[in-house]
């Protein structure tokens, strides 16, 4: 489960840990819960957008709700089910995007002018490709964001980026992961999360 779904490109690419809230269920004892591990890998596309991908490992899936595949597409609410996030802004910039990626190859993205201030008539250019992959002690959602997706700015500059996931138990409770937590109850959108770095391509290809 530790493999990638697609061959990789030769570009940078960062991988990090995600951590439970503390308020999530078994976060006082990380690592022997229901998920062993939550890594995060991403990277930009030399031709354009990116790749994020979520794998879960050494994790008892058996007890995790896992949605069941649906007809690729647009869907809301998804973060009511396990669903991955990631979140996008240019630095010093008030606004941002928050794509949701659902195990299902239903997916979502909003965009935002300042903190949960979303446009309601945001429409988005393209739809990103999902790729997922079960087994008994893990998952691996890899997600493909076009170009079109992704926030506009000059080629070559970097897009700050929080990633994030929900993760819902069959006992009904869920936990929520990402890689810094600044508020006494889970919030993706904080600004102070958006602690990653992607360089965005220098070019695009013709």
């Amino acid at each position: 489960m530790t493999q990638p779904l697609t061959e990789r490109p030769r570009v940078p690419i960062i991988t990090v840990g995600l951590r439970p809230h503390p308020t999530s269920p078994g976060a006082e004892a990380p690592g022997q819960g229901l998920v062993g591990r939550l890594l995060a890998t991403m990277f930009a596309l030399p031709e354009g957008g990116a790749v994020f991908e979520f794998r879960l490992e050494d994790s008892r899936v058996a007890q995790l709700a896992i949605p069941a595949p649906a007809k690729p597409g647009p869907a809301d609410e998804l973060w009511k089910h396990t669903c991955f996030e990631v979140f996008l802004c240019a630095p010093g910039e008030p606004g941002y995007r928050e794509y949701n990626f659902s195990p299902s190859g239903q997916w979502a993205v909003y965009g935002f002018r300042a903190w949960r201030e979303r446009i309601e008539d945001y429409v988005p250019a393209a739809a990103p490709e999902i790729l997922f992959s079960q087994a008994d002690d893990g998952l691996v959602l890899e997600a493909r964001v076009p170009a079109e997706l992704m926030p506009v700015v000059p080629a070559g500059s970097d897009l700050q980026v929080s990633l994030a996931a929900v993760v819902e138990r069959k006992d009904g409770q869920f936990e929520y992961w990402t890689l810094r937590h600044v508020a006494a109850q889970p919030d993706f959108h904080a600004r102070d999360t958006f602690v990653l770095t992607l360089a965005t391509a220098t070019h695009k290809a013709d």
